[in-house]
């Protein structure tokens, strides 16, 4: 069973976005879309009605450096 992540997970959850989808540059990805591939990951337990900018932001740029050390 995955590991239990919430919105605070920045860094496991950029790990899963970029596992997930590689050929996305997280930095064309609009907000409310990030909210939806976050919510659908295996594991996330948040409340899809408590993410803040802030916290999508955090995962973004979490998202992007793994993006970059991909490349």
């Amino acid at each position: 069973m995955p590991r239990e992540i919430t919105w605070t997970d920045f860094e496991e959850i950029g790990i899963q976005l970029q596992e997930k989808y590689p050929e996305i540059d997280p930095l064309t990805v609009r907000f409310t879309d990030l909210h939806k591939y976050v919510t659908a990951l295996p594991g996330f337990v948040g409340d899809p009605a408590k993410s803040t900018e802030g916290q999508l932001e955090g995962i973004q740029m979490a998202w992007h450096e793994e993006y970059e050390d991909a490349k």
